[in-house]
C-alpha cells in the first residue's frame, strides 16, 4: 500500500505559552477533498503553516510525497506540489489578472509568453477569463479570492492547502464557487481547505478532522464529525453546533 501524500505525525508548536499545535497526526490520501474545521483560535492556520514550511513544529515530522519536508522552505515545497492559499488575500494590485496568474506559473515556467499563456488556462479553470486584462485591484473580493486561488493552480500542485477560501463571499457567490473548488479536486488535485461555511465542508468533503485548542478531537465523514458530542461541544453557542447539525443535515437528505 502507497504512502499517503501527505503525513504529519505529532505535530507540535507553542508560542511562548500558548501550545497552538499539540501532537497531531494526520495523514491526507492522494486524490482526496478533505477538511480541516474547528472554532475560532483552534490552531488551523498554524498548521497549514507547519504542513508548508511557514513555520517549523517544536516537534513531530511532517512528511510530503514520501520525503520529510519537516521545517523545510515554502519555496521547495511549493516546488515540490505543496501549495497554499492564505486568508487575506494580497493580489499585486498594479498587475492585471493575467500577470498576478503568471507569478505562480513561474515557479515552473520561465519563458514569459509560455507563463502568460499558462495564466489564461488557469484564468479559464476558476471563471476568471474574462477578467484577465483587469487590473487586480479593481477585483471584488469574491474575484480576488477566485485570484488567490488561480495563483495557486498555476503552480501545478499535487496538495492545495485552501485557508478559507469562501470566507467573505456572499451565499450567491458561495454556491459559484464550490463547483470550481469540486472541479480542481475532479481533476486530480488533492485538497485540504479550511473553513468555517459548514454547508460547503458538508457538501464537498469527504473526510473531515475537528481541531480544538490545538488537538485534534474528532475525524470522520462529515455526518460523523457533526453527530460527535465533542465536536459540538468545542464550537461556542448553540447555533453553531445547530447550523452544523442542520448542513449535514442537508446534504443528508
Amino acid at each position: 500500500m502507497t504512502e499517503p501524500l501527505l503525513v504529519l505525525s505529532g505535530v507540535s508548536r507553542s508560542f511562548g505559552g500558548l501550545k497552538a499545535v499539540q501532537n497531531v497526526s494526520l495523514s491526507v490520501h492522494e486524490g482526496s477533498l478533505s477538511a480541516l474545521i474547528g472554532p475560532n483560535g483552534a490552531g488551523k492556520t498554524t498548521l497549514f503553516a507547519l504542513m508548508s514550511g511557514f513555520l517549523r513544529p517544536d516537534a513531530g515530522t511532517v512528511r510530503f510525497a514520501g520525503q520529510d519536508i519537516t521545517g523545510q522552505e515554502p519555496h521547495r515545497n511549493a516546488a515540490l506540489g505543496m501549495t497554499r492559499t492564505f486568508q487575506i488575500v494580497k493580489p499585486f494590485a498594479a498587475q492585471t489578472v493575467r500577470e498576478n496568474i503568471a507569478v505562480g506559473a513561474h515557479l515552473h515556467v520561465r519563458n514569459r509568453g509560455e507563463a502568460l499563456k499558462t495564466a489564461e488556462a488557469v484564468a479559464q479553470r476558476v471563471g476568471l477569463a474574462p477578467q484577465l486584462d483587469k487590473p487586480a485591484s479593481d477585483l471584488t473580493v469574491a474575484g480576488r479570492k477566485r485570484l488567490e486561488l488561480a495563483r495557486a493552480l498555476a503552480t501545478r500542485p499535487r496538495l492545495l492547502l485552501l485557508d478559507e477560501v469562501l470566507a467573505g463571499l456572499n451565499p450567491q457567490e458561495i454556491a459559484e464557487m464550490m463547483p470550481v473548488v469540486r472541479g480542481i479536486a475532479d481533476s486530480g488535485v488533492t485538497v485540504l481547505m479550511i473553513e468555517h461555511v459548514m454547508q460547503a465542508v458538508m457538501h464537498l468533503a469527504e473526510h473531515v478532522w475537528v481541531l480544538a485548542q490545538g488537538q485534534l478531537i474528532a475525524q470522520g465523514n462529515p455526518a460523523q464529525v457533526t453527530s460527535d458530542d465533542r465536536v459540538v461541544e468545542a464550537y461556542p453557542g448553540h447555533g453553531t453546533a445547530a447550523r452544523l447539525r442542520k448542513a449535514a443535515a442537508g446534504v443528508a437528505a
